[in-house]
C-alpha cells in the first residue's frame, strides 16, 4: 500500500478524529465510523495509524538540548494539599531575569509535544513552566488515549486552579522578572482565556483554538490577548463571534488570527492536522507578542 498523504484524506476524517480526540465518541464508534472512509486501498488500521500522534519523529527541541536548562519541578496544588509536576525550562546562558510563560497542555496531560513547546518557549528567550494537570492521578500515562481518559476524571475548574498556581509559582521564581504570560492549546486554550479572566496582573494570554469564556466574564479581562483559530475548526469557532463582540464592547486589547484551511490542532506537529505554514506563523506571532508584553519597562 502506498503511503497515505494528507491531501488524500477527506475533511470528514479529520472532523471524526476531532470528535474522538475530544471524547464525543469512543474508540469503538470512531473505528466504526472510520470504516466508511477505508476505500481505494485504505484500511481502518492504516487510517488509524496515520491519524495518531508521532511523538518520536516530531520533537523539535530535545530534552538534552545544550542550549537549555530543563528540569522537573513540583509546586503546591490549591486542591487536595498535593503537588503538581511541571517541566521548567530556560536558556542555558541567561544572564538576567526573564519573562515567564505558562504552557498549558491539551486534554491529555503533559505529553511530549507540550514538553517540546515548553522548551521552544525557553529557546525563544523565556523561562517556561509546563505543568501536568494529571499529576494527582499519576501523571501523563505515556499515551494520549489513556491521558484523555484520566483527564476526563478531573474537574476542569480544579485544573484551572492548578494552572493559576503555576502562574504564581513562576511569577515569584528567581529566574523570572515578574511578568508572566500563558499560552495554551485546545483545552489549554480555554485555560489561557480563563486565566485572563481570573488573574488581574497576567501580562499576556495566547489561546490556540481555545473555548471562550462567558460573556459576563469578559469585563474582568485585563491581559492583552493574542488568539489563534483554524478556519476548519467549526466547533471552537462557533463561539468566536460572540467573544469578539464582547471584547470590542469592553474595549479589551486583542488581536485574533484565522488561519485559512487549518484544522483544530494545527500547531501540533505530531499529527496530520499539523499545518506547517500556519503553525510557524502563529508561533512567531506568539513569541513576538510575548517579547513585547513580558519585558520590564
Amino acid at each position: 500500500m502506498n503511503e497515505i498523504k494528507k491531501e488524500d484524506i477527506r475533511q470528514e476524517v479529520f472532523d471524526l478524529y476531532d470528535d474522538y480526540a475530544h471524547n464525543r465518541i469512543d474508540r469503538r464508534k470512531f473505528m466504526q465510523n472510520l470504516s466508511a472512509y477505508a476505500v481505494g486501498g485504505l484500511t481502518v488500521a492504516s487510517l488509524m495509524s496515520f491519524l495518531m500522534p508521532d511523538y518520536h519523529g516530531a520533537i523539535q527541541i530535545h530534552e538534552n538540548d545544550p542550549r537549555l536548562k530543563s528540569e522537573y519541578v513540583n509546586y503546591q496544588s490549591p486542591k487536595g494539599g498535593g503537588t503538581i509536576k511541571a517541566l521548567l525550562s530556560k536558556p542555558d546562558n541567561a544572564k538576567e531575569k526573564l519573562g515567564g510563560i505558562v504552557v498549558v497542555h491539551e486534554n491529555r496531560g503533559l505529553n511530549p509535544y507540550i514538553e517540546d513547546v515548553g522548551r521552544r518557549a525557553a529557546l525563544a528567550g523565556f523561562v517556561s513552566i509546563a505543568p501536568d494537570a494529571l499529576t494527582p492521578l499519576g501523571g501523563y500515562p505515556g499515551n494520549d488515549d489513556q491521558g484523555r481518559e484520566l483527564q476526563s476524571k478531573r474537574d476542569r475548574n480544579e485544573m484551572l486552579e492548578d494552572f493559576i498556581a503555576a502562574y504564581e509559582f513562576l511569577k515569584s521564581h528567581k529566574d523570572c522578572n515578574g511578568k508572566v504570560g500563558v499560552v495554551g492549546f485546545c483545552f489549554g486554550g480555554w485555560i489561557a482565556n480563563m486565566m485572563a479572566v481570573r488573574i488581574p496582573d497576567l501580562s499576556a494570554s495566547v489561546p490556540f483554538y481555545g473555548g471562550q469564556p462567558a460573556g459576563e466574564d469578559v469585563p474582568k479581562i485585563k491581559a492583552p490577548l493574542l488568539l489563534h483559530y483554524g478556519e476548519l475548526d467549526t466547533r471552537v469557532n462557533e463561539g468566536w463571534p460572540a467573544y469578539e463582540t464582547a471584547l470590542k464592547a469592553n474595549n479589551k486589547e486583542y488581536k485574533a488570527f484565522m488561519y485559512a484551511n487549518a484544522n483544530h490542532g494545527f500547531h501540533n506537529d505530531t499529527t496530520p492536522r499539523f499545518d506547517k505554514a500556519a503553525a510557524e506563523l502563529a508561533w512567531k506571532r506568539t513569541t513576538d507578542f510575548f517579547s513585547e508584553k513580558l519585558k520590564v519597562k
